[in-house]
């Protein structure tokens, strides 16, 4: 087997489990999962009616580079939403399908690392863990980039050393942020860009939680935003990923695309034809239904508005915690160790949360996701305000 298996780490989830075995939680309290950013608002209708209507398309083996209808219906997106000029994308050759965001990000890695350049893959701290996983599967050296509260949960770029960057393939960019919510202004954009151009590296921005945020109207900047307002039209050294799973709440749907940079794209498509992970045409046509739509997406984002409003007044005074500027995660500094406090949570209120620690590296600066939770404000609205009282409640028990 690939010996580079072995430096993979337990998935948060593998972690919660072991955490909480051989815990009783009390039978009385119906247990609430705050763990697992899965949506859980109903997938739209006529998402689910675009698929059933395509089923003929089972009888054909899709493309990798997807159908012209679906790349043309993404550029148009990409240039609605991110202000780009009419024909800014070439659907052609600036769009690529992929199968969720996860698989994209990851396989995207493993196209761009040489594994004989030793090189450093960067990415935020704490942050998703395919990054991570990706690079030690591509042969590279992950490179923690430390995101900690008195940043407001923003990368310092400059404290990376020169020599660092100077080893750097490919820099992970995540906005709004996972698990802190933290949504990269177009200033960090921009620096981002201009250190991708001075040393050389590639940049893959997730973000697939860009259509969750806190004011309508002020929607999270893109890093091809950035880039046509930098007279970057080309989106050299830039790519996005984009996914339906939250935007439009069909994880199942296992549905993005990848955009921006036309060599890298090129490249990565031909290693996709290897890798045999084309999107199925039944799942092609009702994507294009659901980039097409914005009626259920502004809905979405009211759905998880309420909750928050209904939540944070119940745990403003028991957790470090703020309405975060994007994604559906609240990301609360515990009074505890949040290992500690998440099994005890657990056992005492039948709530289950996500230790910060499992989401983040120790480095030496420390371990940024110490002392912090994550909570996924996924479910319904009643839901989420029972698990905030249950909280609240242990939380007065520590005291």
């Amino acid at each position: 087997m690939n010996p580079l298996l072995e430096r993979l780490q337990p998935y948060p989830f593998e972690r919660l489990r072991d955490l909480l075995a051989g815990v009783e939680p009390p039978e009385h309290l119906a247990p609430i999962a705050l763990s697992i950013g899965e949506p859980c608002h109903a997938p739209p209708a006529f998402i689910e009616a675009a698929l059933a209507d395509s089923l003929d398309g089972l009888g054909r083996y899709p493309k990798t580079a997807g159908d012209d209808a679906l790349r043309s219906t993404i550029a148009g997106w990409l240039e609605q939403r991110f202000r780009l000029s009419s024909g800014g994308i070439d659907p052609a050759t600036m769009v690529l399908p992929v199968n969720g965001t996860r698989e994209g990000l990851f396989s995207f890695v493993q196209a761009c690392i040489d594994p004989r350049a030793e090189s450093l893959v960067m990415m935020p701290n704490p942050g998703y863990q395919i990054y991570e996983g990706a690079a030690l599967l591509a042969g590279a050296t992950p490179r923690y980039l430390n995101t900690l509260g008195v940043d407001g949960h923003l990368p310092d770029f400059p404290a990376v050393p020169p020599e660092e960057w100077h080893r750097c393939a490919l820099l992970f960019l995540c906005s709004p942020a996972n698990p802190t919510g933290a949504v990269l202004g177009r200033d960090l954009l921009t620096q981002a860009i201009e250190l991708a151009d001075r040393y050389d590296f590639m940049i893959a921005a997730d973000e697939c939680y860009s259509e969750i945020y806190a004011d309508e109207a002020a929607p999270p900047p893109g890093l091809l935003e950035v880039c046509a307002e930098l007279g970057r039209g080309d989106f050299h050294r830039c790519v996005v990923f984009h996914s339906l799973s939250k935007r439009s709440n069909v994880p199942g749907l296992r549905s993005g695309f990848a955009a921006g940079d036309a060599a890298a794209l090129t490249a990565f498509q031909r290693y996709r034809t290897y890798h045999g992970c084309a999107m199925g045409p039944p799942i092609q046509q009702a994507s294009i239904a659901a980039w097409r739509d914005e009626t259920h997406v502004v809905a979405n984002r009211e759905l998880y508005r309420q909750k928050f409003d209904a939540v944070l007044p119940i745990l403003s005074d028991v957790l470090g915690v703020a309405r975060p500027a994007g994604s559906f995660y609240l990301w609360a500094r515990t009074p505890i160790d949040d290992q500690t406090f998440c099994r005890d949570l657990f056992a005492s209120q039948h709530v289950t949360a996500v230790p910060g620690s499992y989401l983040s590296r120790p480095t030496p600066d420390g371990d940024p996701g110490t002392d912090y939770i994550r909570l996924s404000l996924v479910a319904e609205l009643e839901t989420c305000v029972e698990a905030a009282r249950r909280i609240r409640s242990f939380c007065h028990d520590l005291t």
